[in-house]
């Protein structure tokens, strides 16, 4: 795997975060595991995160995220029991781990999460996700732009839809809406110059961001 598709985390640094299901078997049997995934999500990795935009697939997911500053990460840490802690966060905290570390070890244990739960109800055994997950280091506006539209319009991508603005399981429906969202939408909106800016940018773009030669994930 290139080392382009592992990157290190940093405070403040923007990652497109992806991951698929070994042998592409399928990641959710229901609606139910899909509500169970994103709830597991918000539990071990929204502390440390702001989340931009999601999709989930029926093998794999995308993400993209910001690395949370360290102020707003110790606040977090510290007001966790110490005896509920994990060694590498008790490491963060001592400046003997990095944030490398420390965000490695919260999709791990949401994978695990996610894992066990799902291994149970579906009566399988085994590691469900690939391993490792995949991050892609946003270094530039344009390549922001492209892994939003991208993210968004993933499941037209795949043929799941002839329309992604009609797909239930990606944050565009959150995105467009007035309701209470954990996603920075206010951020992902000013980016666009506005909601109606956004959604004509997303629908006119898509098909450009598709055909660019720019990578945006490996072997999906």
């Amino acid at each position: 795997m290139k080392d382009t598709f592992l990157a290190k985390f940093y405070t403040d640094g923007i990652f497109h975060v992806y991951n698929r299901t070994n042998n592409k078997e399928p990641l959710f049997a229901s609606d139910e595991n899909r509500l169970y995934f994103l709830k597991q999500y918000a539990i071990y990795i929204q502390p440390y995160v702001d989340t931009f935009c999601w999709c989930l697939l029926p093998n794999h997911f995308h993400f993209l995220i910001q690395v949370k500053d360290t102020a707003a990460i110790i606040q977090h840490l510290t007001g966790i029991d110490k005896h509920f802690l994990k060694p590498i966060q008790k490491k963060y905290l001592q400046h003997q781990a990095d944030i490398t570390q420390l965000i490695e070890l919260q999709f791990k244990r949401f994978f695990t999460s996610y894992s066990m739960a799902y291994n149970k109800q579906q009566n399988r055994s085994g590691n469900l996700f690939h391993r490792p997950f995949k991050r892609l280091e946003i270094k530039k506006d344009s390549h922001f732009t492209q892994a939003v539209i991208y993210i968004h319009a993933n499941a037209q991508k795949h043929k799941i839809c002839s329309n992604f603005t009609e797909y239930k399981w990606s944050s565009w429906p959150s995105i467009i809406s007035k309701k209470y969202t954990l996603l920075s939408r206010e951020k992902l909106l000013d980016w666009f110059g506005g909601l109606q800016q956004c959604i004509e940018i997303h629908k006119s773009q898509t098909a450009y961001y598709y055909a660019t030669e720019i990578a945006i994930e490996e072997g999906d």
